[in-house]
């Protein structure tokens, strides 16, 4: 992840679990594969495995469906954990919206 999100960027920390929570975030639309999760969240393929079971345990994810081999998983928007991680995100974007703004008009 070269670019950090507001989300990240909010908790000035790169802890596993939040990178891939804040790509699941990014990307709720869509069911991934582990190997997209974890490079989209740019974490290796050995740490996404040792903090999944958190993950899936916790009901952050829920399993789509297979495709060949890998099963895909998807953001659970029903856990009300996710539901409130989700809205966070939200209040982080619309905290900095303001300064977006002001960059964007000083660069025209």
């Amino acid at each position: 992840m070269e670019n950090a999100t507001l989300f990240m960027e909010f908790f000035g920390t790169k802890t596993p679990v939040l990178k891939v929570l804040d790509f699941l975030i990014d990307n709720e639309a869509f069911d991934h594969s582990k190997s997209d999760i974890a490079r989209g969240a740019g974490i290796s393929r050995a740490t996404l495995f040792n903090i999944w079971s958190g993950i899936e345990g916790n009901g952050v994810v829920v399993a789509t469906r297979e495709v060949g081999r890998a099963r895909m998983y998807k953001l659970n928007k029903k856990n009300p954990i996710v539901k409130k991680f989700m809205e966070l995100d939200d209040v982080i974007s619309d905290h900095y919206a303001p300064r977006a703004e002001n960059e964007m008009l000083l660069t025209v």
